[in-house]
């Protein structure tokens, strides 16, 4: 029974410290520029790989939407945003910036919360563009695609017990 209460006791005691600290949310712009960054970065290596590859094998780069390479640009596109952010917590334009994407309901993203932030609600929120711009009025500084998650990008040196 003394097992039993001390192991309660230690749960609380977590639940102590997680809600004792406090974070700085990243707002609209800081993420604007880290996710321009971002754009930069990939549009760079699809273009140093996929364009060199398609001349290679003797591909048209068509325009249309369902063409190989628009397949492939939105394959890697998506893969990196999906792998940087499950295994690092940030992309390399959050890196610069000093930003970091943390699950709000777990003590780390899991691959449904970085799938849905990263595939689903990005997907919207790049068609629609509201999705993002409502960074700027929710109080935890949330997108659409943070909302889907339960997710939100704070400032990675500034939160504080």
């Amino acid at each position: 029974m003394d097992g039993t209460f001390e192991e309660i006791n230690q749960i609380e005691q977590k639940r102590e410290v997680q809600t004792d600290i406090s974070y700085h949310f990243a707002g609209f712009w800081m993420r604007f520029w880290a996710y321009l960054l971002d754009l930069i970065v990939v549009s760079s290596v699809i273009r140093i790989v996929a364009n060199p590859l398609f001349l290679l094998i003797g591909l048209e780069k068509s325009d249309f939407i369902f063409s190989p390479y628009r397949i492939l640009s939105a394959l890697f596109f998506f893969s990196y945003f999906i792998l940087m952010t499950k295994f690092l917590g940030q992309t390399l334009g959050k890196m610069v910036f000093g930003l970091r994407v943390i699950s709000l309901k777990n003590d780390k993203l899991t691959w449904i919360d970085v799938f849905f932030r990263e595939w689903i609600g990005r997907y919207i929120s790049k068609v629609t563009w509201i999705g993002y711009l409502i960074v700027a009025f929710t109080k935890k500084k949330q997108g659409l695609h943070d909302l889907f998650s339960d997710t939100t990008v704070i400032h990675d040196e500034r939160f504080s017990r």
